[in-house]
């Protein structure tokens, strides 16, 4: 991409900087979150099929093969796309050393993957994951090359353009895991699955962005971008360690089958949940880094962000918690049930992440990801002091335990943290909380009622209590808004507007 490119791109963002950025932030959550939710249909429909033709051995087994890539590329993240993000100045010169380093960051991957293969699947005691390790490291070096363009759709907020490409990948996971899995009916359904869709999101990632990358490592550049990305390498080998440690100590300790019902766990309670808090901090993160010298604005951005966020994912995690067990035992099979008292204590989990996740683009934004590394330090020592004795004593369930400890006491810092920098008042905080919760605790006595006088044995029955539920929430919701000015279904409306 040329200079001259780079500039007329900006040029046509800077046209539209006159709109209100919170107004960006709420319309961007919002049109995240609808595309979004098509995806994470389409990945709810590769779950559940999946489930039913494969075992858990074989989601473990995949498992292992992604906690080595996620492994090493916690291990060497830059933070340099995240640094071009947070940068209120232009950009264009860092653009090419960011690739190349990506690029670069991708082949080494490769290597150490293919080399390392029989070492990892040693230290878990499963030496069928060797070649299954092998043949998924090609995914890492894919990703190593993708457009860095892709930046600028979050930079200026256009995540319908960002996420077209990450349809396509996800669809073709779907298409072409369950296909191979009806064909198989083994782990390698999952691997070239997963191949065909790292290969897929490389190629849309150019077809979306029309930069086009060159080798070009300035040293300048490099330093400056290095400056900002050291503390989000502190703090991302954190998350990742808090993350993804308790699946590695899971698949060490319980085996692949037992990790495999854990990770399936783990996505059945958080991925609603976490994927709202995601996407809003996705969005976020970008328009926080403008307002970062707006006090006023940043604080009307962020409490937007956190009506949200709580409006969605507190009743998601309620209704989750009550229907877990009826909706394993309908939709995966008895072979998944084990994972229940696990999936009860990981939604809760979810759920607090959710709010602590609406305060990292703060701390992000504004510049001070310290914070964010502090309290992440604090969450890791907790889970590697609970996480033994708890699953040893009761397996995934005593490490999901583990994990709602340490994120309970972090999101007790993150909200102090973020209740302090935006001034934002510890009612108007709670009162985000406190309203989505009284009107879960509604539509939880309603869909108990119903369990209690319908007998719960098909998906139609199932169906009808989500229906019974969501309906409930939202004429509360209507209720509260209508007679205590909760303020939702305005900021609903006003940001839907089309300008």
């Amino acid at each position: 991409m040329t200079m001259s490119e780079l500039q007329a791109v900006e040029k046509g963002i800077d046209q539209r900087a006159s709109e209100p950025l919170s107004t960006k932030v709420v319309r961007g959550g919002l049109w995240v979150l609808a595309l979004r939710f098509v995806n994470r249909c389409l990945r709810f429909i590769r779950t559940i099929i999946l489930a039913r033709l494969l075992v858990p051995e074989d989601f473990g087994l995949f498992g292992i093969a992604m906690l080595a890539i996620a492994t090493l590329e916690a291990l060497t993240q830059t933070g340099f796309e995240t640094a071009l993000v947070q940068k209120k100045e232009n950009v264009e010169y860092y653009i090419d050393t960011t690739w190349t380093i990506s690029a670069m960051r991708g082949v080494l991957l490769f290597c150490i993957l293919v080399f390392s293969a029989p070492l990892i699947a040693s230290f878990f005691n499963s030496p069928q994951a060797t070649l299954i390790i092998r043949v998924i490291s090609i995914s890492a070096l894919l990703s190593g090359f993708k457009n860095v363009g892709l930046i600028f759709f979050q930079k200026e907020l256009e995540f319908n353009k960002q996420f077209f490409y990450e349809f396509s990948s996800i669809l073709t996971y779907l298409i072409v895991a369950v296909t191979l899995a009806f064909a198989l009916r083994n782990v390698w359904a999952l691997v070239w699955g997963g191949l065909a869709a790292s290969l897929v999101r490389l190629v849309m990632s150019y077809k979306v962005h029309h930069y086009r990358p060159r080798l070009n490592l300035r040293r300048k550049e490099f330093q400056e971008l290095f400056v900002f990305g050291k503390w989000l390498f502190g703090s991302g080998l954190l998350v990742f360690l808090i993350t993804q440690g308790d699946d590695i100590f899971v698949g060490k300790m319980l085996g692949p089958a037992t990790l495999g019902l854990y990770q399936m766990a783990y996505l059945i309670s958080n991925l609603p949940v976490t994927e709202i808090s995601r996407t809003m901090a996705q969005v976020a993160f970008p328009a926080y880094s403008k307002l970062q010298d707006d006090l006023i604005r940043l604080r009307d951005a962020y409490l937007k962000a956190l009506h949200l966020t709580t409006f969605c994912s507190i009743p998601l995690a309620v209704g989750i918690f009550l229907l877990a067990p009826d909706f394993t035992r309908i939709c995966m099979g008895a072979k998944w049930v084990p994972m229940v008292p696990a999936i009860k204590v990981l939604v809760l989990a979810g759920l607090i992440r959710s709010i602590a996740a609406t305060a990292g683009p703060i701390f992000y934004g504004i510049g001070r990801p310290k914070i964010d590394t502090l309290w992440q330090t604090i969450r890791l020592i907790i889970l590697v002091i609970l996480i033994y004795p708890l699953t040893q004593r009761w397996g995934i369930f005593g490490t999901s335990i583990a994990v709602l400890s340490s994120i309970s006491v972090a999101t007790f810092g993150f909200s102090l943290g973020v209740i302090r920098i935006t001034k934002c008042g510890t009612y108007n905080f709670v009162r985000t909380l406190f309203v989505p919760a009284v009107n879960s605790i509604i539509m939880s006595a309603v869909i108990v009622f119903l369990k209690i006088h319908i007998q719960i044995n098909a998906i139609f029955s199932l169906i009808l209590l989500v229906i019974a539920g969501i309906i409930t929430y939202l004429l509360a919701t209507k209720l509260y808004d209508t007679f205590f000015n909760y303020e939702i279904g305005k900021i609903i409306r006003n940001n839907l507007k089309i300008h």
